[in-house]
């Protein structure tokens, strides 16, 4: 069984910072693509930031310049570092991981979400 548990959401201002982690945890062999996703109140869940296992990151435009992905493959990791937010940040994020897990099965592993709100 695998798990994926998000730490570090919470309230802060416009233009404040925050660090979201995620860690991965189970039956895990390895992990491929790792990401963040958010999901704002009536919204469709959109891609945030996601980071291959050698490394390679991908932003779309909204958050690109102000967001960083990072991972740790030895600790099986991966970390969201956001600068200037804005209020249009705000959303639930939730953590993604395409994982390979002990016994052959392989497949797409969601957190269950931690909240950042922006506000002043």
């Amino acid at each position: 069984q695998v798990q994926l548990v998000e730490s570090g959401g919470g309230l802060v201002q416009p233009g404040g910072s925050l660090r979201l982690s995620c860690a991965a945890s189970g039956s895990i062999f390895s992990i491929n693509d790792m990401g963040w996703y958010r999901q704002a109140p009536g919204k469709q869940r959109e891609p945030v930031a996601t980071i291959t296992s050698g490394g390679t990151t991908n932003y779309p435009n909204s958050v690109k310049g102000r967001f960083t992905i990072s991972r740790d493959n030895a600790k099986n990791t991966v970390s969201l570092q956001m600068n200037s937010l804005k209020p249009e940040d705000t959303a639930a994020y939730y953590c993604y991981a395409e994982i390979h897990v002990v016994a052959g099965n392989y497949g797409g592993y969601w957190g269950r979400g931690t909240q950042v709100t922006v506000s002043s």
